[in-house]
């Protein structure tokens, strides 16, 4: 089960046979349990062999500790396997009551000011528009998505194009579009490896937050130890849980 997502895709078809693909940019997050810690090496090849060593003895600065064996802990190295979409399919709709405004000036205004003054626009009939339902930025701050309460208004306004609008003591021409909805219709996942990614499990809570991490950094920076370049770490302390985000890798 995926939970709902608003997303946009912007983009610019050249090829006719470019039209039904979509690059998917992963952005992952993962839950971590505690006494847990995902480490990521510069190399691939470290990573394997500390997976392939599976159980670690890991050396502790023990501080006040006298016995030795109270200054050494052993974690179990796995694999980090996550889903990641392999083919996805989605069901474009455009909205019978909603527009894509874009284009808008760059005004020493509030957002709430320039959404007021959108509604407060599209609101008339003379304009062509109708009682606004709902108006919401997007996460590009130059698009906005107005929703009105009756069917039909949309489609007029979106064969305009474009449109002056008068905002504060100027007028702007803006840009009307249509707006479309998207509903995933079919998504397969296949699991992938992370090459460069381990997950440390089993960690006692023995040590502050901030030695067990200098403590592993340490020991897994060793080449003795099978170890190598650590590029990242971060560790979950036990009865506490965290969440990873992976993106992709570019290196």
């Amino acid at each position: 089960a995926m939970p709902e997502k608003k997303m946009i895709f912007k983009g610019l078809t050249v090829n006719k046979e470019d039209m039904n693909h979509l690059m998917l940019t992963p952005l992952i997050r993962y839950p971590l349990p505690g006494g847990s810690a995902l480490i990521t090496f510069e190399e691939a090849e470290v990573a394997q062999r500390i997976i392939e060593m599976r159980e670690h003895t890991v050396e502790l600065s023990c501080g006040e500790l006298e016995e030795l064996d109270q200054c050494r802990m052993r974690v179990q190295a796995v694999p980090m396997d996550i889903l990641l979409p392999s083919a996805l399919e989605i069901r474009l709709t455009p909205s019978s009551r909603s527009i894509l405004v874009s284009e808008l000036p760059s005004l020493d205004i509030s957002k709430e000011s320039l959404l007021d003054k959108l509604e407060l626009f599209f609101s008339k009939t003379k304009n062509g528009g109708s009682e606004v339902e709902s108006r919401e930025f997007l996460q590009d701050p130059d698009q906005v998505v107005l929703t009105f309460t009756e069917d039909g208004v949309a489609e007029p306004l979106i064969e305009r194009g474009r449109i002056q609008v008068p905002i504060g003591k100027g007028k702007y021409e803006i840009k009307i579009s249509p707006c479309v909805r998207g509903d995933i219709s079919n998504l397969q996942l296949q699991p992938s490896r992370c090459p460069r990614t381990v997950l440390l499990l089993g960690i006692p809570d023995v040590l502050s937050e901030e030695s067990m991490r200098d403590a592993l950094e340490i020991h897994f920076q060793r080449t003795s130890r099978g170890g190598g370049e650590v590029d990242a770490l971060a560790y979950v302390p036990a009865g506490r849980t965290g969440v990873a985000v992976f993106v992709e890798d570019r290196g």
